[in-house]
């Protein structure tokens, strides 16, 4: 007869972490053949593991369709169990190695694409030899971060560099790094473009180019809200060319010189500058020059970390974070 689990000693069924692993690394890939990709196995291998992730459980945690994946109620609950287990595994073998003197403390630190290159340059000039006086390895990732710093709630990284909405919950902590606006281009014969700054309401009436809204989710909601506060209809326009602005700006002047948008065609920048500092300079585009301008669009850059860091990791980031606010 086989050994049951109360014979064994053990309280439930015998899940190992490689088989959370898997399960983490399919929901955020939303696929097989990513996530086997992943994490350098066949593609075979990881739908074995999950039917028998599933069998052990006693429940299905996937819901196959021909358009993707999706979790279960029951996946769903078991994503951020199995994303806090592997955290604290994670946290506790780091700490265990530094006690046995195996190697540094490690720091994982997020950066979102859309941050400006001053903040960035900054919090790794101040960062990078304060890590290194106190024996802290840093490594640096870049991707999406999102309102409510998911991606460190869930011990994915150990901090983030985002834009802060309102003052996280636990088990975050935050510091403002300051506030920043981004420039709004218009052609240089528009009346704003004259005074240097442009209203809510004068923006919402035209053709605004900015996105793609998956560029940062949270910000482009939040300013889209504030726009259509002025104009309920309003909608912002994704530009072919999201990751050139002299491409963005030639098709806003060109839109505008020849009439087909609606009104004046004006290009929406990220966050990139300090409330108060001055926008740049005027640049010639096919179509017209453009002129940035200042608008009351703005929002706060923040430094974002775990409470469960170790004390003199949080001070580090902490003091790091203190010394741009300041």
């Amino acid at each position: 007869m086989g050994q049951t689990d109360a014979d064994s000693g053990q309280t439930g069924p015998d899940i190992e972490l490689r088989h959370l692993r898997y399960f983490v690394a399919l929901a955020d890939a939303g696929s097989f053949t990513d996530a086997a990709r992943r994490m350098y196995i066949a593609q075979p291998t990881l739908s074995q593991q999950i039917r028998r992730l599933e069998e052990l459980l006693g429940a299905p945690l996937l819901i196959r369709r021909r358009e993707g994946l999706s979790l279960t109620e029951a996946g769903t609950v078991l994503l951020d169990e199995a994303r806090a287990v592997l955290a604290q595994v994670d946290h506790g073998v780091d700490r265990t190695r530094r006690a046995a003197g195996l190697g540094p403390a490690r720091l994982r630190i997020l950066i979102p694409p859309d941050l400006p290159a001053v903040l960035a340059v900054e919090v790794v000039s101040r960062l990078r030899p304060a890590a290194t006086a106190a024996a802290v390895e840093i490594s640096w990732a870049s991707g999406g971060v999102d309102a409510d710093f998911s991606a460190v709630r869930r011990r994915q990284a150990d901090a983030a560099l985002g834009w802060l909405r309102a003052q996280p919950s636990d088990p975050l902590d935050a510091m403002a790094l300051g506030d920043f606006e981004p420039d709004v281009w218009l052609p240089a014969g528009h009346p704003a473009a004259g005074r240097g700054a442009v209203s809510l309401e004068e923006l919402a009436g035209m053709t605004v180019l900015y996105g793609p809204r998956d560029h940062c989710a949270g910000l482009y909601e939040t300013w889209r809200r504030a726009l259509r506060s002025r104009n309920p209809r309003f909608e912002f326009v994704d530009p072919d060319f999201p990751q050139s602005l002299p491409m963005t700006l030639a098709l806003a002047a060109a839109a505008t010189a020849s009439g087909t948008a609606s009104g004046t065609s004006a290009a929406l920048t990220s966050p990139r500058r300090r409330v108060g500092t001055p926008a740049g300079r005027r640049m010639a585009a096919a179509g017209g020059a453009m002129v940035p301008v200042r608008c009351p669009l703005a929002c706060t850059a923040a430094l974002v970390w775990h409470s469960g860091l170790p004390r003199d990791t949080q001070q580090l980031l902490f003091e790091t974070a203190d010394g741009i606010a300041g």
